[in-house]
Order: structure tokens, then C-alpha cells, then sequence
């Protein structure tokens, strides 16, 4: 007996480095976003955020969504798709019109206009707008407003956060996903995915950073009354924790892995002097035993560079001092011991470790930091239905071009 097909479920596709993660949910009578599918494969077809290998990246998706479809009982037809890497930019950008009406009530079709001279920026042949997010609005010199539908004014501006990428990272990205079989229903930015996981409204009305933590990547977002200001990615993650443990105590990459993850441990002073870890040997050699805090000695720095990376980002635009509800912390590799110990010393802020929340079903599978981009992914896809549009799973033969259709749809959800 085949799967089902249902046209009222989402799916959120996370390509990371080092795994790739398909999650389906569903919206149930409460409202509340219900977890029926979980598939995760090792990833080995990307390299920070970017697809290096489509054959490799195909495989990992369609067993990655083989495995989710499995648990839930239906057939998937397209995903969510997040997106990262080191040819993401974030800029602000302001757009100024003349209100249109005689009468001087501010419409849609104004609200519509600033926001596309907002976008209209220029920027290289080979880069596309991937997000256009409005922050407020300004009408007539009164600032902090948002949404201006409605109010009468001469005068309408707009401050926006504009996304770009690479187009071809974009379109490969595009590809690898349709070459699995499946389409691309949108998508969407992936520290802005893990911040609808993680996130509350308190903290991004109040200011905070998130801060994921990926295998190749750290996604930054900044977040000021309720809406976004800042985006970045630092090329480090994970991966290079692994392969600094891998060198510094002579192992396979492999078994680095293993041990950064069961005894990693990103501040040296919470380590007890007598606890000892076992250390396999390379090409036959045999088990070393020795000190944890050698292995935490050899974590520390990186993890210490990594936050010291982000807070140079936070000081360059000025925001180090309008984050008043501090640092959340996502990821992979924020699992670690210390690693919110490591961020308060350096940040000098207030940290904690954000995990995603809001849902139900087989919560308790995807209930930690690993999983904050793909539960994100559907609640942002979640989103996008219950405002109307039609669920990710319905037929769009007309769809246009996926770079276009992404531009505009994703503000609406600040």
C-alpha cells in the first residue's frame, strides 16, 4: 500500500555540512505545529553551506526525506529549503515615496511601491536578492511603525533588510533538491529559519543575537523591536573543532567526531584534572589513554575565536551595545559543556542555549539544537499557509522563477 498524499503538511529541508535533515509537520485544531516525520542522513556533498558534490547531496536528500516519509505515513512532493554559506550578504537599505491617494490614505499598492524602491539597490550580475524584510516604516518623520496601510501621509519611507547570494550557489542548491525527485516550494535564509524555532517575540522585540552554530557555518541575525537588522555568516564551525581535535591528538576525523561530541568540552576549567578519555589510533596503532583537558585545551581556542569572530561582526555594525536580552546560542555544536561559558566571557553578554519549542507530535526526537533550521523550516512554511497560500505539496505548474518568488513573501512573517 502506498504513502498518502497530503496536501496540508510541510516540510523543511536542512542541507547542512554534515547532515542533511528533512522534518514534515502538520497544523493540528489548536493551531499548534505537530511533528509526524523526522529523516537525518550524514551530509558529504557540501562544504560550508554550499554544494561541492550534486550526486552526494542528492543521495543524503532522498534518503534523509525517504526516512521522514517512512515515519509519517505520507509522500512528500516539494520542501522548504534553507540556505547559508559564505556568499550570503545582509545590507539595510531605505526607500522613499509620495503617497499616491488624493486623499493621502496610505494603501497596499504604497506599501507595496517603498518597499520595491527599498530593493532597489544595486548589486552584481552573478548575486540575487534572495530576502527583502521591511523593519518599519516612516511616514511623515513618525518612525517605529509597522504596518502604514490605512494612516494618511505625504510622505511614505521604509527601512528594509535586503539578503543577497550567489546565484549559482542558489540554483545548485535548486537543483540537487530537483534531482531528488522533489520541487522547491521556497527558500528561505537559514538563521532567520532558526530563529522562528528558537527565537521569542520578548527577545527580538527587546534586542538579541542569534548565534548558529552549524558544521561549516555560523549564521548570525540580529534582531531590534521585533524585526531584523543584521545577517552574516563566519565560515567556521563545527567541522573545524573536529578537525583541530583529529590533528591535535593524532585520530581519524572520524573518531575526532566521536570524541568532541562525547567528551568535548569548550572551557578547560570545568574539566576535573583526573578524568581521562580514550583515544583510538591511526591506521592500527594502538588506544592511547589521556587527560580530558587535554582535548578541551585544544576546543577551547577555536570556540573562543569563533565568538570572538561574532562579536567583531556585532562591533563593526555598531550593535554590541542594543542587545540588551543577549546572545541564543543554536546548533550542533552549541551542544557542547561550555560552550555558553565561552560566549559569556567573550561576548560579555548574557547567553543561553536555544533549542526549538511551540511543538508537538515527536517532539521529543528534535527537541535539541541540532534541529533548529529544519523545525524552523516548517514553521516558517507553516506560516506561509495559514496566511493563505496554498500548501507547499500543491500542484504550481506555472511557478515562476524560484529567485523571484522568494523576494517578497518572507517579510511578512515580521
Amino acid at each position: 500500500m502506498g504513502k498518502e498524499i497530503k496536501e496540508d503538511v510541510v516540510v523543511g529541508l536542512d542541507l547542512g555540512t554534515t547532515k542533511v535533515c528533512a522534518i514534515i509537520g502538520e497544523m493540528d485544531n489548536e493551531g499548534q505545529v505537530q511533528i509526524i516525520g523526522v529523516g537525518t542522513t550524514p551530509s558529504t556533498g557540501l562544504k560550508k553551506g554550499s554544494v561541492v558534490n550534486i550526486e552526494q547531496t542528492v543521495s543524503a536528500i532522498k534518503k534523509a526525506v525517504q526516512d521522514a516519509e517512512r515515519m509519517a505515513g505520507v509522500d512528500i512532493q516539494s520542501v522548504c529549503v534553507g540556505v547559508a554559506g559564505g556568499h550570503i550578504k545582509g545590507l539595510n537599505s531605505r526607500g522613499v515615496i509620495a503617497v499616491a491617494r488624493r486623499d493621502k490614505e496610505i494603501t497596499d499598492i504604497d506599501q507595496a511601491r517603498v518597499i520595491e524602491a527599498a530593493q532597489a539597490i544595486a548589486i552584481p550580475l552573478d548575486r540575487e536578492i534572495i530576502h527583502v524584510i521591511p523593519q518599519e516604516y516612516i511616514v511623515d518623520d513618525q518612525d517605529g511603525i509597522k504596518n502604514p496601510v490605512g494612516m494618511s501621509g505625504v510622505r511614505l519611507e521604509a527601512e528594509v533588510h535586503v539578503v543577497t547570494g550567489a546565484v549559482t550557489s542558489v540554483q545548485n542548491i535548486i537543483r540537487s533538491v530537483e534531482r531528488s525527485g522533489l520541487r522547491v516550494s521556497d527558500i528561505v535564509l537559514q538563521p532567520l529559519a532558526s530563529a522562528e524555532a528558537v527565537l521569542s517575540e520578548d527577545e527580538k522585540e527587546l534586542g538579541v543575537v542569534l548565534i548558529d552554530i552549524g558544521g561549516g557555518t555560523t549564521d548570525i541575525a540580529v534582531f531590534i523591536n521585533g524585526s531584523l537588522w543584521h545577517t552574516s555568516i563566519i565560515t567556521l564551525g563545527g567541522t573545524m573543532v573536529t578537525n583541530d581535535v583529529a590533528v591535535g591528538l593524532r585520530t581519524p576525523n572520524t573518531e575526532a567526531e566521536n570524541i568532541k561530541i562525547q567528551y568535548g568540552c569548550a572551557r578547560t576549567i570545568l574539566v576535573k584534572e583526573e578524568e581521562e578519555i580514550t583515544v583510538p589510533g591511526v591506521g592500527g596503532r594502538a588506544d592511547r589513554r589521556m587527560p580530558r583537558r587535554v582535548l578541551s585545551e585544544i576546543i577551547e581556542p577555536r570556540m573562543e575565536e569563533i565568538f570572538e569572530l561574532v562579536l567583531e561582526e556585532l562591533k563593526k555594525f555598531g550593535f554590541e551595545d542594543r542587545i540588551p536580552a543577549g546572545a541564543v546560542i543554536t546548533g550542533g555544536a552549541s551542544l557542547m559543556e561550555g560552550v555558553a561559558d565561552i560566549a559569556e566571557k567573550v561576548l560579555q553578554l548574557s547567553v543561553r542555549i536555544g533549542s526549538p519549542k511551540r511543538i508537538g507530535g515527536v517532539s521529543d526526537v528534535i527537541s535539541n539544537p541540532s534541529y533548529s533550521t529544519a523545525v524552523g523550516l516548517v514553521f516558517t512554511a507553516m506560516k506561509k499557509t495559514t496566511a493563505g497560500v496554498k500548501g507547499s505539496n500543491v500542484s504550481d505548474k506555472n511557478k515562476k522563477g524560484i529567485l523571484s518568488k522568494m523576494k517578497s513573501w518572507f517579510g511578512d512573517s515580521f
